[in-house]
């Protein structure tokens, strides 16, 4: 896990700051979800004892992805579900809040959405977002668009909003958070190669754009014939770099200066 980059936060006498770890690594095996969350708890564990408050995940990061769509809505499961209740008990456990994805079940019967939910360190489900933007024919046939970007929410005086992948690349879906006085963007993402541009151009110039920090938590490996690009970061609301992952997987700790006109 060397290939992470996480610069000494400057001292300053009058700022908080919100410790992320974001978790770039391979998507879970559907038929191995057991496995899976206990991965997802190790890895929490590791972001407690780093001092991290939130933990993020990529991109449907716990069920697989792009596997086949009739595997992936058989693992959808309501925000609710028995594994919402198993990331709530890990983040329980770590005083942890965790930021993971899944596919959602679909309350009519139609294909599962393509969610990210926060849950707090208290167990606590904060938010749920549905991601509005798919991406190609892939994300087509197995998912139900969202119908807007899910509404932010506020922890330890931090106002978080939530996107998914494709969602954070839509000047409109950035511009949408900002202008409700979001501080912090997480996107779990699964961004393949060779869209390298995403991570580094796209997400930058867009956190600068609209004064926003954005944590950009990417996949890592292979999964079937697509390979993911990794290049996880933490980026600024001036759109410099905070911290930044290379390709394998890593857990990529940085710190986030929240308090009011504390933003270097």
């Amino acid at each position: 896990m060397s290939d992470a980059k996480v610069p000494h936060p400057c001292a300053t006498a009058v700022r908080s700051l919100l410790r992320l770890a974001l978790w770039q690594t391979h998507h879970g095996r559907p038929d191995e979800p057991a496995a899976t969350l206990q991965r997802l708890e190790e890895a929490a564990a590791r972001a407690a004892t780093q001092g991290a408050h939130w933990l993020v995940t990529p991109e449907m990061a716990l069920t697989g992805y792009l596997i086949e769509p009739a595997a992936l809505a058989a693992r959808a499961e309501p925000a609710d579900g028995p594994l919402a209740q198993a990331v709530a008990a890990i983040a329980q456990r770590h005083g942890i809040g965790i930021v993971y994805g899944w596919p959602e079940r679909h309350p009519q019967g139609g294909q599962p959405y393509n969610a990210a939910q926060a849950i707090g360190p208290d167990g606590q489900r904060l938010a749920l977002h549905r991601k509005v933007h798919l991406f190609g024919r892939a994300d087509a046939e197995r998912f139900t668009p969202g119908e807007a970007v899910a509404a932010p929410f506020e922890w330890a005086g931090t106002r978080i909003g939530l996107l998914i992948c494709y969602d954070v690349e839509q000047t409109a879906a950035v511009r949408a958070l900002a202008r409700q006085g979001v501080q912090l963007i997480i996107a779990p993402t699964a961004n393949m190669l060779p869209y390298d541009d995403a991570p580094c151009l796209t997400v930058p110039r867009l956190a600068a754009e609209h004064g926003v920090a954005i944590a950009y938590a990417n996949a890592c490996g292979a999964e079937g014939g697509t390979r993911y690009g990794g290049l996880s970061r933490l980026v600024g609301p001036t759109g410099a770099v905070l911290a930044s992952a290379g390709r394998g997987e890593v857990l990529l700790l940085g710190n986030v200066p929240v308090a009011p006109g504390a933003w270097v």
